[in-house]
């Protein structure tokens, strides 16, 4: 899927499976529709960079920006995510705290949670919407308390250098994260604990990791231009890397139904994969 003039950083797939939302330094979001492959409309436009402090909401449908930007983070924007229920909006900066949002009223929901010592990579809730990680350039994952809006036990250590992903599994008993450590680890959310050993295979920086619908792989893009699937019950590869993309894949997405998987890359280009 080709349109965007930068590098493509986010791939999303809306509930129903049946658009794709990507991100891209050119500073336009753009909609694709699965079915025929083709883009929905105009890029949407309304960013001043390609990363900025501020948080837009749109209308899907309407292809058109809701209510005012959402500001109070103080450096970029690096990561958000909705709660299942629609409700919260998470976002996470490098101004190294974590920030929630109503989204009905489109005001910030108490105050910062800082915790991390450098910027925050990366945001996702627990599929009951209870828990809230984030992943750090300070090598640290963190658990929230979202009602409570406090730290849910000590920080996961043991990446060696940034943290670029987390991502919950569907069950919610698990969390994977990827690293620039070229690795991915996987966590017991309930010990908070690391399991089994790091899943290697990659040859440079881990960017995006993603869970499929049914939990049994693990999908993960890297630096080396290259997305791998990892079976999660034997923590081993599915395969061969997919093998596509002529420079650094950003983001991966698994389709609802977990057919497809979506990859974004610094090529520009998105691809979706069977």
């Amino acid at each position: 899927l080709t349109g965007h003039d930068s590098p493509v950083t986010s791939v999303a797939f809306s509930p129903n499976g049946a658009l794709l939302a990507s991100g891209s330094e050119d500073k336009t979001i753009r909609l694709w529709n699965i079915h025929s492959q083709t883009a929905v409309g105009l890029a949407l436009v309304g960013h001043d960079s390609s990363v900025t402090s501020t948080i837009k909401l749109w209308d899907v449908h309407a292809q058109a920006t809701i209510g005012v930007p959402l500001i109070g983070h103080h450096d970029w924007v690096t990561s958000v995510a909705f709660s299942p229920d629609g409700a919260l909006l998470a976002s996470g900066s490098d101004d190294r705290t974590m920030r929630l949002w109503d989204t009905q009223t489109q005001v910030g929901i108490g105050v910062p949670l800082a915790g991390h010592y450098n910027w925050v990579t990366s945001v996702a809730f627990s599929p009951d919407g209870a828990l809230l990680a984030s992943g750090s350039d300070d090598k640290t994952i963190r658990l929230w308390d979202v009602q409570a809006q406090v730290a849910v036990g000590v920080p996961l250590t043991g990446h060696h250098k940034w943290v670029s992903s987390v991502v919950f599994s569907p069950d919610g008993v698990l969390l994977a994260s990827g690293s620039w450590d070229k690795t991915i680890r996987l966590w017991d959310v309930q010990a908070q604990a690391v399991i089994g050993v790091p899943l290697t295979g990659h040859d440079s920086p881990v960017t995006s990791v993603a869970f499929s619908p049914n939990g049994a792989l693990l999908a993960s893009g890297s630096e080396d231009k290259t997305i791998r699937l990892w079976n999660i019950h034997s923590q081993t590869a599915v395969g061969l890397a997919l093998v596509g993309h002529d420079s650094s894949v950003t983001s991966v997405a698994f389709s609802p139904g977990g057919g497809l998987l979506a990859s974004g890359s610094r090529d520009k280009i998105i691809k979706l994969w069977d």
